[in-house]
């Protein structure tokens, strides 16, 4: 059978052949390159000076961030760090133990019990702390004096340049047991009352302080999501009836879904990271029972009482679920039709 060759036009054959490719690494196969886009060589050319300015940081990250990750080996080992003045060196002369720190983790009751209040902690911060950055950038916008806008955002962000110290030392005048509410209870006749040791009420006050220091900080992000919002939309609901509850509803709140999708994914990605240094300085007053969490846990058994691979271990593992975390949590922002943290 014959079979008959139909010869393409030259302006197909031409475009054919002037069209770019590059090389698929994964399949070997050839694809084409979108029209207009330059190639890498050009980007890379073009945009030299923005890398030249990004480098330091790239540094820094590898430095403070990547080439730590290598200690993780210490997490597998009876690590001792008296065998040398070098670490490396102590990593190299230390005992294998494979999988034993990991056991003992496992089996510690202790370990469990920070995880248990490190979840706790999470789900009260989600819950109470999460809405309050929205609702407060909701509030100041809606507010019409550009002077009093500015004002209020000034007040509400101060507390983000507080240390802990600072921020735990103003709740202990207020809510300690000689604070300023203890001495209104007695001098009405009632029994003092002091927050600051109660094991009952450390997670609720943890969260109080996380709201009163941060929440300024995420009026920012939700302030300059709403700032791109078009006036032209809300004019246009406004022409079509909806009063300023299904403004706020049908325009303001789907401008900020984007960007509520991603503080989410980051926030559940810090799951198990609720705070070291605020609950540190508190964990004396209320005990380990209340206050310990994997942060602190790790501290404890690989400062203070030296088991560097026993605590490696621990935070090896924190990493890997956090890890985890973030990805469950983009992958149902993707299903709910966000970007998240990465795109598909």
């Amino acid at each position: 059978m014959s079979h008959s060759t139909v010869p393409r036009s030259g302006t197909e054959a031409d475009t054919t052949a002037t069209t770019p490719v590059a090389s698929d690494g994964a399949t070997g196969a050839r694809r084409a390159r979108p029209p207009g886009e330059p190639s890498l060589r050009h980007r890379l050319r073009r945009d030299r000076v923005l890398l030249l300015m990004t480098l330091p940081a790239v540094v820094l990250v590898l430095l403070f961030n990547y080439i730590p990750i290598l200690g993780n080996v210490v997490a597998f080992q009876d690590y001792d760090p008296y065998v040398s003045d070098n670490g490396i060196v102590s990593m190299l002369h230390s005992p294998w133990v494979g999988l034993e720190n990991f056991q003992r983790i496992f089996e510690d009751s202790a370990f469990w019990g920070a995880v248990r209040n490190t979840l706790v902690l999470f789900v009260l911060q989600l819950v109470l702390y999460f809405p309050v950055p929205i609702a407060l950038a909701l509030l100041i916008n809606s507010v019409v004096r550009p002077r009093v806008r500015a004002i209020s955002q000034a007040v509400l962000y101060l507390p983000h340049f507080f240390s802990w110290v600072l921020v735990i030392a103003v709740f202990q005048q207020l809510f300690g047991g000689a604070g300023l509410l203890s001495q209104l209870l007695r001098q009405h006749g009632y029994d003092g009352l002091d927050v600051m040791t109660d094991p009952a009420t450390f997670k609720f006050l943890v969260t109080a302080q996380s709201v009163w220091k941060d929440a300024g900080w995420g009026i920012i992000v939700f302030l300059a999501a709403l700032a791109s919002v078009s006036p032209d939309l809300y004019e246009a609901a406004a022409m079509d009836g909806a009063g300023r509850w299904r403004r706020m509803w049908h325009v303001t709140l789907p401008a900020l879904r984007p960007v509520i999708a991603l503080l989410l994914v980051l926030r559940v990605g810090d799951a198990l990271t609720v705070g070291f240094e605020q609950i540190l300085l508190q964990r004396d007053a209320v005990g380990p029972g209340a206050a310990e969490v994997l942060d602190t846990f790790v501290w404890w058994n690989g400062v203070r009482n030296q088991d560097f691979g026993y605590a490696a271990a621990a935070g090896l593992v924190k990493g890997v679920v956090s890890l985890g975390l973030v990805l469950a949590a983009n992958k149902v922002a993707h299903l709910m039709g966000e970007q998240g943290v990465y795109r598909k």
